[in-house]
């Protein structure tokens, strides 16, 4: 059968069970939530070959400036015949002048390049079962009222205006804040993923913030299985591995700039660093 037989369609909820099962053939640990939430602040595109879904591929917008995208999958069977490069045009298209950013694994590298993605770091993936630690009393729990504050300095951070992704955080995970003069100043993320829990995002200040957040997340969560990605030019590969959280793999971190950003990079605040993404 050839490409002219594949329909390609916007995802919609129906879609996520066969996407589903998508991402457990290329052995994601994603759950039917993890779609969910994905999907939920998306463009999804699917493809379909007589109505069987054989590809999947989100565009992920933060404001109108920047884009993630992920949840790349070709079924095995459909793989060669071009399909992964015209769902990803497909994506693009969607993203229009927007900056986009993905995380790619060794094997896709080549055809993200082709689409004009350029390598701008690598990512690192931690997980386990945490040895026991101590939660730091500076750090504490948020409160109900500190949503706005935990976006404003998620833009910071990212560069991005991540308000959607953060409102459904909002619903779904627990946030872990450090407070300077009653001011929320550094915060993290947990929620479910997976085959347990994962962390992100991170921002603060410096390593010591980044490492007392993380500290107080799986102080609080002894014997549940966590995951966290954070950059390798942060150095916190080394202190998570004594954590009990071992190395699980490196993802390659690329970016395309858009047509209205020319080669400009988003601004983050100088204070702030994103130690940990929500999603890739």
């Amino acid at each position: 059968m050839t490409n002219e037989a594949i329909i390609l369609e916007k995802m919609t909820p129906k879609h996520l069970d066969r996407a589903l099962e998508l991402s457990r053939q290329v052995q994601w640990p994603h759950r039917r939530e993890d779609w969910e939430l994905v999907q939920s602040i998306s463009q999804g595109i699917v493809a379909l070959e007589e109505d069987r879904l054989v590809a999947t591929v989100m565009m992920t917008p933060y404001g109108d400036d920047a884009a993630t995208i992920n949840m790349v999958i070709v079924d095995a069977a459909m793989r060669g015949r071009g399909l992964g490069r015209k769902m990803l045009e497909e994506a693009l298209a969607k993203a229009g002048e927007r900056t986009c950013y993905l995380v790619a694994t060794q094997e896709g590298l080549p055809l993200y390049e082709k689409v004009g993605f350029a390598v701008t770091g690598e990512t690192v993936q931690h997980q386990g079962v945490p040895l026991r630690v101590e939660a730091p009393a500076h750090v504490t729990w948020s409160e109900s009222g500190d949503h706005a504050n935990l976006v404003a300095l998620d833009r910071a951070a990212s560069g991005h205006d991540r308000t959607a992704l953060m409102e459904i955080l909002r619903e779904r995970a627990k946030f872990a804040v450090i407070r300077d003069a009653g001011e929320i100043q550094a915060f993290a993320a947990i929620r479910s993923f997976g085959r347990g829990l994962v962390i992100g995002p991170v921002v603060a200040r410096n390593d010591s913030e980044a490492r007392a957040l993380i500290d107080f997340l799986l102080a609080h969560h002894q014997g549940r299985f966590v995951r966290i990605d954070t950059d390798v030019s942060l150095g916190l590969a080394g202190w998570l591995t004594g954590r009990g959280l071992n190395h699980a793999g490196c993802g390659i971190k690329m970016r395309r700039s858009g047509a209205a950003c020319g080669q400009s990079k988003p601004t983050h605040h100088r204070n702030y660093a994103l130690v940990s993404q929500a999603l890739g």
